[in-house]
């Protein structure tokens, strides 16, 4: 009888989820891809050079920031062709604004085999560093990962206002220098003039920025703080609602634990 069981096959190529700075928010595998590496290819304008400062001795420690996508792969193939292990450390999580699609496809085509790690994104780390949680019982129970349209363009459909109607949490990335932009969308779709704000500038780096704002004061804000890159903004409607997650009511009961009468 012919098995079943697929063949697994060596992995050379892993693409790593760095986090969004702090050295300490990379996953514990993640690290253990780093310090094995022959090669370390990280985008220095976005990963902390002590993120990778893990990496062995001998191994090849590359900025990737100045590369294109063509030389980044003939990196790679270079060191996987002569058996040696690869880490591409993105900044995040690469399934988020890590254009690693264009590298995977490379890879398929040279039928080289690869693995993604994931990472801590920048929206989360903002959140824990603000103390605030983007669902809320009753109130909203979806996030919307998105960023404005840029260099970038975004597809009409996404479009802030279009996105707006939903009236849910939000992160948007990207868009540094849109604050202005962002606030007057959301307030002109439906959002209230004192909707929570995180701003999150390089969080997990040593000069990280974290402001708690409003959507009305959310631009002066950001002026003053001269932020206009690597931000996150977090859009929180409902902070100041008192509704509480069932889960853990006395009178809610689910496979582990009977409702309990007062």
């Amino acid at each position: 009888m012919e098995s079943t069981e697929k063949t697994k096959v060596r992995c050379l190529v892993y693409f790593v989820g760095a986090g969004p700075g702090d050295p300490d928010l990379i996953t514990v595998k993640g690290k253990k891809i780093i310090m094995q590496a022959d090669l370390v290819l990280f985008a220095g304008s976005l990963v902390p050079k002590e993120v990778v400062s893990c990496a062995k001795q001998g191994a090849a420690v590359m900025d990737s920031s100045s590369m294109t996508l063509e030389e980044t792969h003939q990196a790679i193939l270079k060191t996987v062709r002569s058996g040696g292990v690869v880490a591409r450390v993105h900044t995040g999580d690469p399934s988020l604004y890590g254009a690693v699609r264009e590298q995977m496809y490379l890879l398929d085509k040279e039928g080289i085999a690869y693995e993604v790690i994931p990472g801590v994104t920048a929206a989360f780390a903002a959140a824990a560093a603000a103390r605030v949680s983007f669902t809320i019982p009753e109130v909203t129970q979806s996030v919307i990962f998105t960023r404005v349209a840029g260099r970038t363009p975004v597809p009409e459909r996404e479009d802030l206002k279009a996105l707006a109607v939903h009236g849910c949490s939000m992160a948007i990335y990207l868009s540094g220098s849109k604050a202005k932009e962002i606030s007057e969308a959301l307030i002109e779709s439906g959002y209230g003039l004192q909707t929570m704000v995180v701003v999150g500038h390089r969080i997990g780096w040593n000069d990280e920025k974290l402001l708690v704002t409003t959507l009305q004061e959310l631009h002066s804000a950001v002026e003053e703080e001269g932020i206009k890159t690597q931000a996150v903004f977090l859009i929180l409607p409902g902070q100041d609602e008192k509704t509480s997650s069932r889960l853990y009511d006395a009178s809610f009961s689910h496979g582990f634990r009977k409702e309990r009468q007062s």
